[in-house]
């Protein structure tokens, strides 16, 4: 696996990105403005000085010193610098230097000063920053007209720039240790979140491979323990389909392979030329009823495959449950009394519903061979017909011994056979069934306690059609 592909490389590499993005962030919109602080807090102090050393250069007695002035100008105004220029014509380019609070220094750069020039022309405060020899100022010019001189108030900006490349420096330093730490952080948290993957991709390695032994585990609340439970969920589930897989595998191996051990022994002793007409007729009579056996299971296979495949079709339209129910009783009257079971009609209403007729009369036929199979002999079956809550209800009821609780949740399972049935049947009935309701977009329910075992299937019901209630009752 490519090392710049995995999780931690790409959650470091993600959290590297949104430092560097917040840093670039951070620098352009606080160092710029942190500069236009600083130069724009020099340029107010100079311009809140400017009318006193006006009104002061303005007063000041002819014999006074400019030298003097300036100096004292520049300490009280805190300016490294004070210059006083002398103009004759407001349109001349070059000022005449009067007075320099540093004597001492050339003055000659300042002679073309923008800023002053400015003042020269203009009453206001001039404000701005200029660059004297490779350097920038924050300047302050006025005018006074007194005296027709101009007096430039100028710092240079060395100690603010200072402060600014400190500040650059530290937020340097602060990014390259919050990439550090979102390296690190980054790489540790995806190492802890890659182990919690490596062991779900382990335990759906196993799971593939046939183990379901092992459950999936993680106590987490997480987004990944979530998946880990479900995991788990899909585990046990597999297991039970594999277990139900084995079990009809076995169960289909036994179903057909006794009909057809006991064809082929009936072929055998069809051989035998000694055979009367009688004992050969009850022998063709056994071998129709394992042609039958093996024609259900076919059948069932092949309605499961269909349903999986989707190749099933359903109708919808109106039909009488009355008729579809007498008619499930007529047809299995004689299996019935051949088990010795008391098979019963119930009908208490006209119930229109709305499905597919063969399909309900399958789902029907599912439900009382399930229950003529699983009860013992002596006891009552009966088909009931009822209308409840604007849904149309077939219902089979049997007297038998009940299900288990641990098991009516999965009857309706294919392949599923409870242990100690008293079926020899491949377990699919109910599942072809359970399949067919949900295509009709109907639901079947299951009821069950010692003694009283219901399945109810319900089909949506159709305006009932009132003043034709009557009662019915049909023994077979």
């Amino acid at each position: 696996m490519n090392p710049f592909r995995s999780v931690g490389a790409l959650l470091s590499i993600a959290l590297s990105v949104v430092v560097v993005a917040a840093l670039l962030i951070v620098y352009f919109m606080v160092v710029p403005s942190l500069q236009d602080r600083l130069i724009g807090a020099k340029l107010t102090q100079f311009e809140g000085a400017a009318p006193r050393l006006r009104q002061q250069r303005a007063n000041l007695s002819p014999g006074t010193a400019l030298d003097d002035f300036a100096q004292a100008a520049a300490a009280s105004a805190n300016a490294d610098r004070v210059l006083i220029f002398d103009f004759d014509d407001v349109t001349a380019t070059q000022l005449r230097i009067a007075a320099d609070s540093r004597g001492g220094q050339s003055s000659a750069p300042f002679a073309d000063d923008p800023v002053a020039l400015r003042a020269q022309t203009r009453d206001g405060v001039q404000r701005g920053t200029v660059t004297h020899a490779g350097h920038r100022f924050a300047e302050v010019a006025f005018r006074v007209r007194q005296v027709t001189q101009v007096v430039l108030l100028t710092s240079p900006l060395s100690s603010q720039f200072q402060t600014i490349h400190i500040v650059k420096r530290r937020l340097l330093l602060a990014g390259f240790i919050a990439l550090l730490v979102a390296l690190a952080l980054g790489y540790g948290g995806a190492w802890a979140f890659a182990r919690r993957i490596r062991r779900l991709e382990r335990a759906a390695d196993r799971i593939a491979g046939g183990r379901f032994d092992e459950p999936v585990s993680d106590p987490s609340l997480d987004e990944l323990g979530e998946l880990a439970r479900a995991f788990d969920r899909m585990r046990v589930r597999l297991a039970q389909l594999d277990d139900a897989r084995r079990a009809f595998i076995a169960n289909a191996s036994h179903e057909l392979r006794t009909p057809l051990f006991s064809l082929a022994g009936f072929l055998e002793l069809m051989d035998d030329e000694d055979l009367d007409d009688e004992t050969r007729q009850e022998f063709l009579g056994a071998m129709r009823e394992q042609v039958a056996r093996l024609t259900r299971l076919a059948t069932d296979l092949l309605d499961l495959s269909r349903l999986d495949a989707g190749r099933i079709h359903v109708d919808r339209q109106p039909l009488e449950l009355e008729a579809l129910a007498r008619t499930v009783a007529e047809e299995f009257s004689a299996v019935a009394q051949a088990k010795d079971h008391s098979l019963e009609l119930d009908v208490s209403t006209r119930v229109r519903a709305f499905g597919d007729p063969d399909r309900v009369l399958q789902i029907g036929r599912v439900l009382v061979e399930n229950a003529i199979v699983h009860t013992p002999p002596g006891t009552t079956i009966r088909i009931r017909v009822m209308a409840e809550n604007a849904t149309a209800v077939l219902a089979v009821e049997d007297e038998g011994p009940g299900i288990a609780p641990e098991h009516v949740e999965q009857v309706f399972e294919r392949f599923y056979r409870a242990d100690g049935a008293r079926s020899s049947g491949s377990g699919l009935g109910l599942a072809i069934a359970r399949e067919l309701t949900r295509l009709m977009g109907a639901t079947i329910d299951l009821e069950s306690r010692p003694g009283k075992t219901t399945f109810s299937l319900r089909l949506p019901a159709l305006a009932e059609e009132r003043g034709l209630s009557r009662e019915t009752s049909l023994s077979i």
